[in-house]
């Protein structure tokens, strides 16, 4: 007869569980929000490592190590969501995971340099404590988690051995190991003992969705900190002048109006659509959405953010290339995430939305020849211009009549 301990950590008695999490729509505990704090350094850390060399190439790098560790954060999310930090072997199960991904942001200013085999280290052992966790509520199974994932890492590390293109190239095999991970872990059961993929899919998609869409939605928003943070790094020690608080409120402006292009419509119309989404085709929903969809949102943050430090202190100078890029390419590549997130979870409309984003992208013109003021203007322009006419010609549907995804 099993123990109250034996059936929590049964596979099955934790998916009955979360059927009346999800009817109830649990919280995201204080240790979670915790978490995020830590893995948003990493965004902090690419930041800086963008200001220093705001280059396509610097650029390119921080993707690369974004995307990569994101994938991590992505797993994490989703593993609280069915394995809630309730008990003291979970919270410093999780609490490791945040110490290696400490690890990782420490090392990012040098991945790419003497500190990538560090950087790798650091993520093997996020992977290894997220498989350890993953064990809880999927069991053996958590084999076709863990095995790519630790080849990821694997390959990370030994990138921090060599330079140049054979460094970039075992990043991208990284890259690559990641991506194909939801297809063996979808179909690798029914090759090992012929059980149906589709009970594993209805398994991952046991996800509690106001918990899910929270999660991600917190994240934004200590992301969202980072863009205010760049604000005061970018004043600097720069005398207090009307025109310094100007471009200051300009560049807070900007980062509400992007806050509101998410918040105010696009988060309790994610929560409807993933609640009205069968739990078997949830699992891919939440992987489009809040993996693909949010990763150039997370980066257009942080590029964005590197902008605002870059400006702040030349707001009447041409712009360089690099700083107005950075600018209105973070603004851009914002609004082409949520475009594609809204394109996912059938979130209407996206026209505004879309023709948004090569006019912002346009900006960039405007600082170089005229001024970075000129920039920050025309930006909140375009994001106030979008947002009032979608209140306009495209009001907000009730929650019962939005257009929830159910494929």
């Amino acid at each position: 007869m099993n123990t109250a301990a034996d059936r929590t950590e049964d596979p099955a008695a934790n998916t009955a569980g979360h059927t009346a999490v999800d009817e109830a729509g649990r919280r995201v505990s204080t240790l979670e929000l915790f978490f995020d704090l830590v893995f948003v350094f990493t965004l902090t850390q690419l930041t800086v490592l963008l200001t220093a060399d705001l280059s396509f190439a610097t650029a390119a790098r921080v993707a690369l190590i974004f995307v990569v560790l994101f994938w991590m954060y992505g797993a994490y999310a989703y593993l609280t969501n069915q394995v809630p930090p309730d008990r003291p072997s979970r919270r410093l199960l999780l609490m490791l995971g945040m110490g290696a991904f400490l690890v990782c942001a420490l090392a990012i200013p040098r991945a790419f340099d003497d500190g990538g085999v560090v950087f790798g280290l650091g993520f093997l052992a996020v992977v290894l404590v997220h498989s350890a966790l993953y064990t809880r509520s999927h069991g053996r199974d958590v084999i076709w988690y863990a095995v790519p994932n630790s080849l990821a890492a694997l390959s990370v590390t030994a990138a921090g051995l060599f330079h140049g293109f054979v460094a970039d190239g075992l990043w991208l095999l990284a890259l690559v190991l990641q991506f194909v991970t939801p297809f063996i872990a979808e179909h690798g059961p029914r090759r090992r003992d012929g059980r149906d993929a589709a009970r594993l899919r209805t398994q991952l998609g046991a996800l509690d969705p106001a918990h899910f869409v929270e999660r991600h939605g917190l994240l934004l928003i200590v992301a969202f900190g980072e863009s205010v943070i760049a604000i005061g790094i970018g004043i600097g020690n720069l005398p207090l002048t009307a025109d310094l608080f100007g471009g200051a409120f300009l560049a807070l402006a900007l980062a509400a109006a992007l806050w509101w292009t998410y918040f105010v419509r696009d988060e309790h119309g994610a929560e409807v659509a993933f609640t009205a989404t069968a739990p078997d085709r949830r699992w891919r929903l939440a992987m489009n959405a809040y993996y693909y969809a949010f990763l150039p949102m997370l980066l257009g943050i942080a590029y964005f953010a590197a902008g605002v430090k870059k400006t702040l202190g030349h707001l009447t100078e041409h712009l360089h290339t690099g700083p107005a890029l950075a600018l209105a390419g973070g603004v851009a590549l914002f609004l082409a995430g949520d475009v594609a997130f809204r394109a996912v979870l059938r979130l209407f409309p996206v026209s505004y939305r879309a023709a948004a984003v090569p006019v912002a992208l346009a900006t960039a013109l405007l600082g170089i020849r005229l001024s970075a003021v000129v920039e920050l203007l025309a930006l909140v322009g375009v994001l106030v211009a979008m947002l009032g006419a979608e209140a306009r010609w495209s009001p907000c549907r009730p929650a019962a009549e939005s257009p929830a995804a159910v494929a």
